[in-house]
């Protein structure tokens, strides 16, 4: 039931993948004695203990509300993201050390030709792993897929950085080059996680959705043509993949609870139909004009509206 879920089964195949390049890898490791692939072996390590934590996150996030979580779970993808990137951070460091080390000792790969092979065949498992993880991320909007797609990503420069610098190796008797390799490809990966861990903690700490999302609500309420008279407080943010957003809509005051109400619900549905994961909660308001013109009039007079997409915040 559970892998019907495309984000669920999306975090399987990527665990089930890294179980398996971990352990070919490793072995690899101890009979080569290289630095390179011992790296990439602890890189592939991180991503089992990476994936396993999203396919956990995940199930729980699309647990439906409780009465202990009545805005559902979608903030443990957010709490999955931020140990990612701290773990991220924590190997990247892990590699800054170990090649400094190799560096300083001069310290060189046993068995290059072995190396040379697994890292390659590393780079195009973690292409194809990688790019499928984008796509479910991109289709389901989940943080925690990203952030295990970016994983894989970094395995395919950290593979690629690694197998050229010990292909100069074997080519220019040149050995300093894969200590070398080895802490850029950590610059690299340090900065994606210092990005992954500003992503979690904008969620974590309720930074309202991109502009371009607002933009989106704003159309969709001027484009129902209902008898409004105006809105504000559009507030937003993110919960795993639930936008949560609500605002303050205007309505005339001579109209009937259910008249309101049923304005309200088209609004909230016509949004989320627009933005995927939208959640909208609407507080109906009396219309603030002073001398009311009647609801017919105010229903023609669409400046209102318009004035109040400039004052929603």
């Amino acid at each position: 039931m559970f892998l019907s879920n495309p984000k669920i089964r999306a975090a399987t195949l990527s665990i089930t993948a890294a179980v398996l390049l971990a352990i070919i890898k490793v072995l690899v490791a101890f009979t080569s004695g290289s630095m390179a692939v011992l790296a990439s072996a602890v890189d592939s390590l991180l991503d089992i203990v990476m994936s396993g934590v999203n396919l956990v996150a995940i199930r729980h996030a699309e647990q439906p509300p409780d009465e202990c979580h009545p805005f559902g779970h979608g903030k443990f993808e957010t709490l999955a993201t931020l140990f990612q990137a701290l773990m991220i951070l924590a190997t990247g460091g892990w590699i800054v050390y170990e090649a400094g080390y190799r560096l300083s000792t001069g310290t060189q790969s046993l068995d290059v030709d072995q190396g040379i092979g697994i890292l390659a065949f590393g780079a195009l498992a973690a292409w194809g792993i990688s790019s499928y993880l984008k796509r479910a991320a991109a289709k389901t909007h989940s943080s925690a897929l990203a952030a295990d797609s970016l994983h894989f990503r970094m395995d395919i420069f950290s593979n690629l950085g690694l197998l050229i610098g010990m292909l100069l190796i074997r080519w220019f008797n040149l050995p300093w080059l894969d200590p070398t390799l080895s802490i850029l490809v950590a610059a690299y990966i340090l900065s994606e996680a210092f990005k992954l861990v500003r992503h979690a903690l904008r969620d974590m700490l309720d930074h309202e959705l991109p502009e371009e999302i607002k933009d989106q609500v704003r159309a969709v309420i001027t484009a129902q043509n209902l008898p409004l008279a105006g809105y504000h407080n559009l507030r937003t943010r993110r919960a795993g993949s639930r936008k949560i957003m609500d605002f303050h809509l205007e309505v005339c005051r001579h109209m009937s609870v259910k008249e309101a109400h049923d304005i309200a619900d088209q609004l909230e549905k016509g949004i989320e139909n627009e933005i995927l994961g939208a959640d909208v909660t609407i507080h109906i308001e009396p219309c603030a004009v002073g001398h009311c013109p009647g609801s017919n009039i105010c229903a023609q007079d669409k400046s209102r509206i318009v004035h109040s997409v400039h004052h929603d915040k």
